[in-house]
């Protein structure tokens, strides 16, 4: 309301100083018009003057009405009233008509200045309303789009919940499966291998007991490698960080890689200026593993894997390297995520080895082939 009664008053304000102008200039004119006019009855003049006071009043106000009813009043007297060019009454009838011309001339004045005032008011009032209401439709349109905002946000916040809760679940249910499915896997590889060491045993049934045992280790790497996916994507790597000598971690892989693929030669490329990094010894060798295993999977029979080691800053950068078909290109970008895989496998043995790197404080990425290479896994650790 502050606004609209302020806008009010200096409209008021210039409405006043007009009025007064006018109050002033109006009845000179008229009587300029008036004198070179001869009427009959010089008195009827005063109804004239009377039509300037009520339309100032009126228009303007009280005030303006009231100096045009005097300055009329002494121009009828002096120029109309005998005796003319004097501000004396002769006549007492004209002593009456001057002071009810005054007095119909204030009181038309007064009512219609009233009259003007509340039509201005009213006016005033009826612009801050129409301005409130604008305002209140704003308001109603931003509670509005404010409630709809919050209704999604809410909706979100309940699905990512639900996704949460789903992927929790998830992750119990495969680290209590996995865990309970170890029990018996090894109960199965035990007494496969058991029987499989007697001499007594048959051709056919050992041949049988193989493949037993093959699916029975196929089936616990499997689980062990769902173990420790739930382990990195729950945060619960236990890790032992110490100095490791990056040449023995590499040269103890090849070793293992070895013993299970002896037709595969490794070279192993460490220089033995190579400083130790800071990492877990069974992480980082499980790490290796699983990059040597994957290049042995994939690379021909016939052609070495390199592994390399150099420093790099304060890190030490490790790559596998092998000489078969390497990552075709439309899953270089998922290479590292779940279940993704080229040919056979789990697809997990190369998101563990990212979670196990991360977990470390490092960082694996697949590099671009030079002539002659397959598949580069680079990793890199924090040097000791």
């Amino acid at each position: 309301m502050i606004p609209a009664m302020a806008d009010y008053g200096r409209q008021l304000s210039m409405v006043r100083i007009g009025g007064y102008v006018a109050a002033v200039m109006a009845p000179a004119a008229l009587t300029l018009v008036l004198v070179g006019v001869n009427f009959n009855n010089p008195r009827d003049y005063a109804f004239l003057y009377l039509s300037i006071v009520a339309v100032l009043g009126v228009a303007i106000g009280v005030g303006p009405a009231l100096v045009s009813a005097a300055l009329s009043t002494i121009l009828v007297d002096y120029l109309f009233v005998p005796p003319k060019h004097t501000l004396s009454i002769a006549n007492a009838e004209d002593v009456v008509n001057l002071i009810v011309f005054f007095g119909a001339a204030g009181l038309v004045g007064t009512l219609g200045s009233r009259r003007r005032n509340a039509q201005l008011r009213s006016q005033a009032l009826a612009g801050e309303l129409q301005r409130a209401n604008i305002d209140l439709a704003r308001l109603n349109r931003e509670q509005a789009a404010a409630a709809q905002v919050a209704a999604r946000l809410a909706e979100r916040d309940r699905q990512v919940q639900v996704l949460e809760e789903t992927d929790r679940v998830r992750h119990e249910f495969f680290a209590n499966v996995s865990h309970e499915l170890r029990t018996p896997l090894g109960g199965i590889l035990t007494g496969a291998t058991a029987v499989l060491g007697r001499d007594d045993l048959q051709p056919t049934l050992r041949a049988e007991l193989d493949e037993v045992a093959a699916a029975a280790q196929r089936l616990a790497r499997l689980v062990s490698d769902m173990l420790d996916m739930a382990r990195i994507e729950g945060g619960a790597i236990d890790l032992r960080l110490d100095r490791v000598d990056v040449a023995d971690a590499v040269e103890a892989a090849a070793g293992r890689l070895c013993r299970s693929s002896p037709q595969r030669e490794i070279e192993v490329q460490v220089s033995p200026a190579t400083p130790e990094v800071l990492a877990d010894w069974d992480r980082l060798g499980q790490v290796i593993d699983n990059l040597l295993a994957n290049a042995d999977h994939f690379a021909p029979a016939d052609t070495a894997l390199t592994v390399a080691a150099v420093a790099d800053g304060d890190t030490v950068v490790i790559r596998v390297i092998d000489r078969g078909p390497g990552v075709p290109l439309e899953q270089r970008e998922r290479i590292f995520e779940r279940f993704v895989r080229g040919s056979g496998g789990t697809g997990l043995g190369l998101p563990i080895v990212r979670g196990l790197v991360a977990a470390q404080g490092g960082r694996v990425w697949l590099e671009d082939p030079l002539p002659g290479d397959g598949g580069r896994f680079a990793f890199s650790l924090p040097s000791a």
